[in-house]
């Protein structure tokens, strides 16, 4: 992905740009609260029901769950949904697979040859 656009779409990040950044974790949680709910937020996990789980997963702020939210929708071929999963885990490394995914999309529509 060329350097230019990676930085802009990280600048927009939590701005007014694609992916609402502002979905955090609820404060005031005790850590007991926390492991109640994400214990709950895995069986749903493991049930299939993903979205349920992301709620929980969200308001916890569990890095590992939101990851594997995100996991599924790349599964989906929903990347964006995924980015934005990615982006709350601050898994850096999976943003970054998207974005570079974005990008080649980017690129083919606008007939740019893809850098390396």
């Amino acid at each position: 992905m060329t350097e230019s656009l990676e930085n802009q779409i990280r600048q927009k990040q939590g701005t007014d740009g694609f992916i609402k950044c502002t979905d955090g974790p609820v404060s005031g949680l005790t850590s007991e609260q926390k492991a109640l709910l994400n214990r709950k937020g895995n069986v749903l996990f493991n049930d299939g029901k993903i979205e349920e789980a992301r709620r929980i997963f969200t308001t916890t702020g569990y890095s590992d769950g939101l990851t594997r939210v995100g996991d599924k929708y790349m599964e989906r071929s929903e990347g964006i949904k995924a980015l934005k999963q990615y982006v709350l885990a601050h898994n850096q490394n999976k943003a970054d697979a998207v974005y570079e995914k974005l990008a080649a999309v980017v690129s083919a529509v606008l007939g740019e040859p893809q850098s390396k």
